[in-house]
């Protein structure tokens, strides 16, 4: 059993609950058929538990050191991310236009799954990389890619993402990062960024930033900021590395989790100036960088899936072999002891992490099918349906799984009672690597404001009229099946309540009111939409079985076993929780900051 992927579960979710295989009917795909595609993820699968997984322990325990103003790690880092390196695999996430492999996304995201699954810390080196790779051909100039793309795409630099300040972490109108003109058109940087991953380090020869900073006489707040491309070391015209940018490492921050990640505090123009170039125009620096957010928060909210799935996999082997107790009527002493899985409760805290996990992973795999799709069509109409619907579920992509998946990680420390508290056992390390998702990349609370106060009402909620669509498209291919009829029934009943929810929070006259339970909502679309992804993987796996593959049985019945699961246990917690937004309860919202204490 491997403790990194279900490739049966990830087969089924590809080919059978989504349409990767229309997918690789496209031209674009012709190199690619599902034989081919199989051996990559074997390839992956092998070095991911041979070189990643093996060093994810090690990692943790013996996190990057700042020695006389630089970074070191352990050797085990760089051995695999060379592994990856070797095998071509930074190529994945790009078209073939600029050095890349042009894999649809859906099995970009299946085998950079299983690395992130196995070690994420030293996965998120990659994934910035791909971010600023992806940021700098879609704004860059020619000349900037021509000199820094190249080594980007092949992994050979790594990159990072430089917003956050100490004083300005989600307020980016609060930035105080310069950068000044100089005569032949380069900036001179100068200012601290705060909290930045992969910062600083010592596994390539150069590290492009993407930093945004505000050039004097912009206007204020936002619409005053610019993205700029900042190396490392300098690059010379024949691309060789020049001198030291003057970025100076100033302090890591020591984390709860993913601490085999460098997180650091950046000097720019301190002792010297921070040459950087100047990304897309002047002022447009946030629409820059949110050209990419889609794809960078749904790679976050796979990133939860996946360590998730790491900690549900660990406790599902621990639980189906370790003796533990007996059964609750004819208690014998003498009597052998039963398998924890057979205990009610632990069945309970193990479906629902597979409930949680697995609805998650739909979700991610079908906004990925929704950008393969979209790469596939010149129908305009159609690509503004497929913006829509991705704007719409990419903060629960990013959320979701940021706040249920962590649950999954408790759940299986739990599932290991004593031993998963330990650091003997990997559950609680995966649990604290998790809890960085609902943090980075746009907190829980502003995907809260962003769903509840932007996606569901643009264009006068035409977002919401296609996700109903959709659902309505799986309802109908439900309903026919007697076992399913039900939950259809019941899919549709809390989305006429979500609806009915949106509708009164867009009457609400006071918008911060409106807002106060963002949040809230959030989770409950969310609950939602994963019910939505269960009805869709139950109807597969229905159809599946009418095919009368009789070794797949229990796969499909557990499938539809946690249909029910979902459907019974968590979405009637929604209701309550509408009932709170869609009345604009004011229980949070009124209270002052001296109700909390009495002073």
């Amino acid at each position: 059993m491997s403790m990194i992927v279900n490739r049966r579960d990830l087969d089924f979710v590809l080919y059978e609950a989504l349409g990767l295989d229309k997918i690789l009917e496209s031209e674009r795909y012709a190199d690619y058929d599902r034989e081919s595609l199989d051996a990559m993820l074997d390839l992956c699968q092998i070095i991911a538990e041979n070189q990643f997984l093996t060093c994810a322990s090690k990692l943790d325990a013996n996190e990057p050191q700042f020695v006389d103003g630089k970074v070191e790690t352990i050797s085990e880092l760089k051995d695999a991310i060379n592994a990856y390196q070797e095998a071509g695999l930074c190529t994945s996430a790009y078209d073939a236009d600029i050095g890349g492999m042009q894999l649809p996304w859906m099995v970009d995201q299946a085998l950079n799954g299983m690395f992130v699954c196995a070690n994420n810390p030293a996965h998120i080196y990659l994934f910035l990389t791909q971010g600023v790779a992806n940021m700098l051909n879609v704004c860059g100039s020619e000349e900037l890619k021509i000199k820094y793309l190249p080594n980007l795409v092949e992994g050979k630099w790594f990159g990072t993402m430089c917003l956050s300040e100490p004083q300005a972490g989600s307020s980016l109108a609060d930035i105080r990062t310069k950068a000044e003109l100089k005569p032949d058109g380069s900036y001179a940087l100068s200012g601290t960024k705060m909290w930045i991953s992969g910062g600083e380090q010592d596994i390539t020869e150069n590290i492009i930033h993407m930093v945004l900073a505000k050039i004097p006489g912009s206007p204020p707040g936002v619409k005053g900021i610019s993205l700029f491309l900042v190396p490392k070391n300098r690059v010379n015209n024949d691309g060789s590395l020049g001198d030291f940018n003057n970025i100076a490492l100033a302090g890591l921050n020591h984390k709860m989790g993913c601490r085999g990640t460098t997180n650091c505090l950046l000097n720019f123009g301190e002792s010297g100036e921070s040459i950087g170039y100047l990304v897309g125009e002047p002022n447009q620096g946030l629409s820059n960088m949110f050209h990419m957010m889609n794809e960078a928060r749904i790679s976050v909210g796979m990133s939860a899936v996946m360590t998730a799935l790491g900690g549900y996999l660990y406790s599902l082997d621990y639980a189906r072999n370790r003796p533990q107790g007996r059964p609750l009527v004819n208690r014998n002493p003498e009597d052998a002891q039963i398998m924890l899985s057979e205990h009610a409760d632990i069945k309970r805290m193990l479906m629902t992490q597979k409930a949680f996990i697995e609805g998650a992973q739909t979700l991610m795999y079908y906004c990925a099918e929704l950008i393969d799709t979209k790469k596939l069509s010149n129908d305009h109409a159609a690509n503004q349906r497929f913006d829509l619907l991705l704007d719409l579920l990419t903060p629960i992509c990013k959320s979701w799984p940021s706040e249920f998946c962590l649950e999954a990680n408790k759940l299986a420390i739990q599932v290991l009672g004593g031993y998963g508290y330990t650091r003997e056992y990997p559950v609680e390390r995966l649990y604290r690597d998790n809890r960085l998702n609902h943090i980075h990349e746009g907190t829980w609370g502003i995907q809260g404001l962003d769903i509840l106060g932007r996606k569901v009402r643009m264009q006068s909620g035409a977002a919401v009229a296609i996700l109903r669509e959709e659902m309505e498209a799986t309802i109908d291919s439900g309903i026919g099946h007697s076992e399913l009829a039900s939950f259809c029934d019941q899919l549709e009943e809390y989305l006429k309540l979500t609806e009915e929810t949106i509708f009164a929070v867009g009457q609400a006259e006071d918008p911060s009111l409106a807002l106060a339970n963002a949040t809230i909502f959030l989770d409950a679309m969310g609950h939602l939409v994963i019910a939505w992804m269960w009805l869709k993987q139950a109807v597969a796996a229905v159809e599946g079985k009418q095919k009368g593959n009789k070794t797949d049985d229990a796969f499909y019945d557990g499938k539809v076993a946690a249909m029910q699961f979902f459907f019974r246990y968590e979405l009637p917690k929604i209701k309550p929780n509408l009932t709170l937004v869609g009345g604009l309860d004011s229980t949070c919202y009124d209270l002052t900051a001296d109700q909390f204490i009495g002073v």
